[in-house]
């Protein structure tokens, strides 16, 4: 296996494990994740629900981006959710920091594997 396929599956395992956690901490402790939503979602959607849609959400696009195939289209959805989740939540940097470390990621991910069209002449 050379380099750039390892660090690839590197990438994509680090990633997946970001958002599969997240999605298991909504669903065993709630409370902990449901501040992170704009209050605005929270009223139009009852929290469980939206807890339980968002882990849904999460867990689909980790093992996405896992099984790695058209990996353009779930890193540029995880690179859009995190800036959200990090713009919604400027107040909480401490506590999100980390967030911005992923996100770069995920836009490193997106622009790697960004859909190339040749031009045949």
């Amino acid at each position: 296996m050379n380099k750039q396929k390892l660090a690839d599956i590197i990438l994509r395992i680090g990633i997946a494990f970001s958002f599969i956690y997240a999605a298991i901490g909504g669903y065993t402790d709630p409370n902990s994740w449901i501040g992170y939503f704009p209050e605005f979602i929270k009223k139009m959607i009852p929290e469980t629900t939206l807890l339980s849609l968002w882990g849904g959400f999460e867990t689909i696009l980790a093992l996405w981006i896992l099984y790695g195939k058209n990996i353009f289209w779930p890193s540029l959805v995880a690179s859009l959710s995190l800036a959200g989740l990090i713009l919604t939540n400027l107040g909480a940097m401490d506590i999100i920091f980390r967030d911005v470390t992923i996100l770069a990621t995920t836009i490193a991910l997106t622009i790697q594997s960004f859909p190339r069209k040749t031009i045949q002449m």
